[in-house]
């Protein structure tokens, strides 16, 4: 029994030292340590050797189970380490290679446009505010010389969210909190997101950006509007740009006009972006109704004002020469690398 014990041994010893993966390992921990392993069956045996070679036989069998699981321990740990260091070689950083160039985001163009815009109506006398964008019908709408019964109702397809509240259609919606809760004189731009239930096509959009002015004051004519919108036309598309006034309707306006400008893609010559005409309308504007001024707590009598409603994804378009309206807002990073 002691002749099997030792070659017992000698065998885990050499299959240890053989094993090439730590899969081999645990096989050969179940073979020999486990409870139908080799070592056990051995054990079992024990019962045919006298009381006095019992004592004798146990300690050699024990000794020989330790023997083999520190072989095994050490075996499992050094596969681990060589394991770790092969790892440690693959993952090696390799200082010579190029680095990764990481592209840096940009301003996208319609705050490009945006800040632009401030900048020049800053520079003559604006205050920049902003308004809600959930606002109530009558700020929208009733205060604007806008009743619920006004054919007007009917140019704005409106995003309701209950009987009086909504989205807001446009941002001349601040206009009237201002004036409301400032004394004249008030000078002031109103940037803002603005809703309409518009199918998406090229150049309409559900959300889009507008930027609403309004000053009033003692002595405020047609001439004075003009004189804002042409420096605005000018300083946004260059020193050559035409402006033209074309008479219109708004009901928070009178009178009112429509401001076209010379086309930025052929220069006034006619293309398919003007259709032909030479012109690309940017705005709408017009004194400030007297029942607007009125409904706001200002005497008409006294005070007169201009406003203008200017499309911000309009401007956007034509100063970029833009075809789709639709790419200022899918973030594609490929158009957007072009700004």
């Amino acid at each position: 029994m002691k002749e099997k014990l030792l070659s017992l041994k000698e065998a885990a010893k050499n299959a240890i030292i053989a094993a090439k993966d730590e899969h081999e390992i645990d096989e050969l921990r179940v073979k020999y340590l486990g409870k139908k392993g080799e070592l056990t069956a051995l054990l079992k045996q024990m019962g045919s050797l006298s009381p006095e070679e019992r004592p004798v036989m146990g300690q050699l069998v024990n000794e020989a189970k330790q023997h083999i699981e520190e072989l095994i321990t050490s075996k499992a740990t050094e596969m681990k380490n060589k394991a770790t260091e092969l790892k440690l070689k693959a993952e090696t950083l390799d200082i010579t290679l190029p680095a990764k160039t990481q592209s840096a985001g940009k301003i996208h163009p319609l705050n490009t446009v945006l800040n632009d815009m401030l900048d020049i109506f800053q520079s003559m006398g604006f205050d920049v505010l902003d308004g809600p964008e959930v606002e109530t019908d009558y700020y929208c709408f009733e205060c604007l010389n806008v009743p619920a019964d006004h054919p007007a109702r009917d140019m704005q397809d409106t995003f309701y969210l209950s009987k009086d509240i909504l989205l807001r259609t446009q941002t001349s919606a601040a206009q009237a909190r201002v004036m409301q809760n400032n004394k004249p004189p008030i000078r002031i731009v109103c940037p803002g997101r603005v809703f309409r239930a518009d199918e998406v096509d090229a150049t309409h959009s559900p959300v889009f950006h507008q930027i609403e002015g309004l000053v009033v004051d003692k002595g405020i004519t047609m001439c004075d509007l003009k004189g804002v919108l042409e420096q605005f036309a000018r300083e946004i598309y260059g020193k050559d740009t035409a402006v033209k006034f074309r008479p219109s309707f708004f009901p928070f306006t009178e009178p009112s006009v429509e401001v076209d400008v010379t086309c930025s893609e052929c220069g006034g010559k006619g293309c398919r972006v003007c259709k032909g005409t030479g012109w690309i309308e940017i705005l709408g504007a017009g004194m400030v109704h007297p029942n607007v001024l009125r409904s706001c707590g200002i005497d008409p009598e006294v005070y007169q004002g201009f406003a203008f409603g200017i499309g911000l994804d309009r401007i956007t378009t034509t100063r970029y020469k833009i075809s789709d309206i639709r790419l200022l807002f899918e973030n594609d990073k490929r158009f957007l690398e072009q700004f």
